[in-house]
């Protein structure tokens, strides 16, 4: 994703059990080529085919991130809420080719849309990052059947996936459960706290799919657990992990304010899903999504800022 602003500070480097502390430098600078690389591992994903400009924005925001966070060549990774593979491509080319990154997401790989998530991870199989990546879709990592030994990865990755829990307690249960799979943890997440008049539209969808999801009108959508960066810190002790850094992370040329917007108001135009609400919820709902219509842009609409936390 092009930058229109200066990158925020990198955050304190911490090496691993298999690294080098004389190779932090060395490693770090070398992961710096990821932004540069966007654009070839953009072209690489079958979204690209469809919307190749915001699979660009996509891929260089995720770049960005891995970027700031210390994953050196050879690293195993834990990814868990994968999708279309977003993350992952750029995960798989910072851990190099002797590298590898274990992909796990809840859904079936037929979800998705325009590219199902079977589609993009072929894709990517076929490709020259193929070898590194292990998918594993309708995997759920609190069933008693999935399990790895301790330690078995150097770091372990959520980007942009935790508000698609069902709760707050899902959440922690599976922190809690990978805690002793892996020795880092690197988390990503849209921020509750706007920095400026123009994302609170985006705000807005995301607390109203929030609301009708917690008073019982479950759907498919991204946002199904809101919460803010305050609660995730608070949440991380609860599930063993000691967080050891924060920063803002740049959305600046993101979609996803348009994309939740646009499923907030298919929510409140679908009547099963408004039928399910208490009265009093769905008046509330109703009203929220006519301040929402009032204060929304056709398209454009600025994204939320997003934080990065890491923890050990």
């Amino acid at each position: 994703m092009p930058r229109k602003s200066e990158a925020p500070p990198l955050p304190r480097l911490i090496p691993s059990a298999r690294t080098d502390p004389s190779s932090i430098t060395k490693d770090f600078v070398n992961h710096s080529d990821l932004r540069a690389k966007a654009p070839s591992l953009a072209a690489g994903m079958a979204a690209a085919d469809h919307s190749p400009d915001i699979q660009l924005s996509q891929t260089h925001h995720r770049a960005a991130l891995v970027a700031s966070w210390h994953i050196a060549p050879g690293s195993t990774v834990l990814e868990l809420g994968c999708g279309q593979g977003d993350m992952t491509a750029v995960l798989a080319e910072a851990v190099g080719p002797e590298g590898r990154v274990v992909a796990i997401d809840v859904a079936e790989p037929s979800y998705g849309a325009p590219v199902t998530l079977g589609k993009s991870a072929a894709r990517l199989a076929s490709g020259p990052l193929g070898p590194r990546i292990d998918f594993r879709f309708g995997t759920d990592v609190l069933d008693p059947s999935v399990d790895f030994p301790e330690s078995t990865f150097d770091h372990v990755v959520l980007a942009h996936c935790s508000w698609y829990f069902t709760s707050l307690g899902e959440l922690r249960d599976t922190l809690a459960r990978v805690r002793p799979w892996a020795r880092r943890l690197w988390f990503a997440e849209w921020d509750l706290t706007p920095a400026s008049d123009d994302q609170l539209a985006h705000l807005l969808a995301a607390l109203i799919q929030g609301q009708a999801e917690a008073a019982g009108s479950p759907g498919q959508g991204n946002v199904r657990t809101p919460f803010s960066r305050e609660g995730l810190l608070r949440l991380l002790p609860e599930a063993g992990w000691t967080a050891d850094g924060s920063r803002p992370v740049d959305t600046e040329d993101l979609q996803d304010g348009d994309w939740e917007i646009a499923a907030c108001l298919d929510l409140v135009g679908t009547e099963e899903r408004l039928a399910a609400l208490p009265e009093a919820v769905r008046q509330l709902v109703l009203s929220q999504a006519d301040v929402l219509r009032a204060i929304a842009k056709p398209r454009g609409n600025r994204a939320l800022p997003a934080y990065a936390v890491t923890a050990r």
